[in-house]
């Protein structure tokens, strides 16, 4: 997914910083409704990671939790629960945050090429 995000970006911004002054207005316009559409899909894709990432969160809140209730026989499987979970939250979080970003980069990319069909100045 990251490469998809990453190549998506860079179709766009090279084609808002070398075509999109010379393009016809049609093409442009054509450019910016395929990309509201990937735009759309990477809210989603966003939206289903933000949901892993909560209840991973809240499976090793839970795991912490019962490291304190349960009896000394079941703490190392308990141990080795909230290991995974803590490593699985932390790689969650930090995709979440690539997609957060990227996707508020996408929005800023598509104001500019908004910006640009209603005639007013790209520069941010």
């Amino acid at each position: 997914m990251k490469e998809y995000m990453q190549a998506t970006m860079n179709k766009v911004r090279g084609y808002i910083d070398s075509e999109m002054k010379s393009a016809p207005e049609e093409r442009t316009r054509r450019v910016l409704g395929e990309f509201e559409t990937k735009i759309a899909f990477f809210q989603h894709e966003r939206f289903i990671h933000l949901v892993v990432t909560f209840f991973f969160a809240l499976f090793l809140l839970f795991e912490i939790f019962c490291l304190f209730i349960l009896p000394a026989d079941c703490l190392l499987m308990s141990a080795v629960l909230v290991l995974l979970f803590f490593c699985l939250t932390v790689a969650y979080v930090f995709h979440y945050y690539f997609l957060e970003n990227s996707v508020q980069k996408m929005y800023h990319m598509r104001d500019e090429i908004v910006r640009f069909l209603d005639g007013e100045d790209v520069a941010v």
